[in-house]
């Protein structure tokens, strides 16, 4: 082994890396890269065309990552002392990662917390003098067929409750998209299925378009690179979007978009946030007084985003 990237994450957290993966393969081209990530990222990592294999790290709780020594480690899964402890195991004869004196790593940039997740990580890159761009966010397209096309992706699920927009809300938006000519499907994960079918047996939609948990993270890929439009929060879905050049409609809440949001295809991308509601009840404000979701994303009504897909819409349809 000769480069070891750890970011055990996932979708988003990936397809953000994505312009530091390419970075570090053009630093190093003839040397195999593997990525230490969860095993059913695999078939994405693939879409990057910088990683050579991925090594199954879910998360960093494990005790340690077994590998021999590689020559290089690239700490990009967070700023804490125990990502870099980990990596540190492997005994690299390298590695690069932000400072992180607990840990006894002095070494690196410092971290900065307004920062934009893709400028973070190509900045440290930037640090040890290895060029990654930031706008470098374009990912192959999936060799599968898309289990569908030309189809309105409607994705209600997110990892933290906080970013899941009210599932009645989704489902009245399915039901109008579907009655002005949008073929609706619902994705998530296997554990979104549930929510993915409440959505659509509110919004009437048939069982065929409930496809959480039908697709792996190639598949899913290839849905999003061949679909019409995705709706979604702030999550994974959101970077494929980004990804493919496909429109989107993205949802924030407890996270700011100058944080998460889209970098490319500013035409394309229609974010919708109120920030007035986060500057009282934000992320690093202590959370009391509120239920899930957010109060920046519970302000956002359906027909703000029917807004915005009528001027995706709109765009699409304007002469280019």
């Amino acid at each position: 082994m000769s480069v070891l990237v750890l970011r055990a994450l996932g979708i988003g957290d990936l397809a953000t890396a994505v312009p530091v993966l390419r970075g570090i393969r053009a630093a190093r081209p003839t040397e195999e890269i593997v990525l230490a990530a969860p095993a059913w990222l695999a078939p994405l990592a693939r879409l990057t065309g910088a990683v050579d294999r991925v090594l199954p790290v879910d998360g960093i709780e494990v005790p340690r990552i077994e590998v021999p020594p590689p020559r290089l480690a690239v700490n990009l899964h967070g700023r804490g002392p125990r990502s870099h402890r980990l990596l540190a195991g492997t005994r690299p004869e390298r590695m690069l990662a932000f400072a992180c004196p607990a840990a006894g790593f002095p070494d690196g940039p410092q971290w900065t917390v307004d920062e934009h997740e893709v400028h973070r990580w190509c900045r440290m890159l930037d640090w040890y003098r290895i060029a990654a761009s930031p706008n470098d966010l374009l990912l192959h397209r999936p060799a599968v067929r898309p289990v569908a096309e030309g189809v309105t992706i409607v994705h209600p699920g997110a990892k933290d409750p906080a970013r899941r927009w009210p599932p009645a809300r989704f489902a009245e938006l399915a039901t109008v998209l579907t009655t002005t000519g949008h073929d609706v499907v619902v994705t998530g994960s296997p554990a979104e299925r549930w929510l993915a079918g409440r959505v659509a047996d509110r919004a009437g939609l048939p069982d065929r378009s409930v496809l959480a948990g039908q697709t792996d993270a190639g598949e899913l890929a290839a849905l999003v690179a061949h679909a019409r439009l995705v709706i979604c929060g702030d999550t994974g879905i959101a970077h494929l979007a980004t990804g493919y050049r496909t429109p989107s409609v993205l949802l924030f809440g407890p996270t700011p978009p100058a944080w998460w949001g889209p970098l490319l295809d500013g035409d394309r991308h229609r974010v919708l946030w109120h920030e007035e509601r986060y500057d009282t009840a934000g992320r690093r404000a202590p959370r009391t007084g509120w239920r899930p979701p957010h109060p920046a994303l519970d302000a956002i009504t359906v027909d703000e985003v029917l807004a915005a897909v009528g001027l995706l819409c709109a765009h699409a349809a304007a002469p280019q």
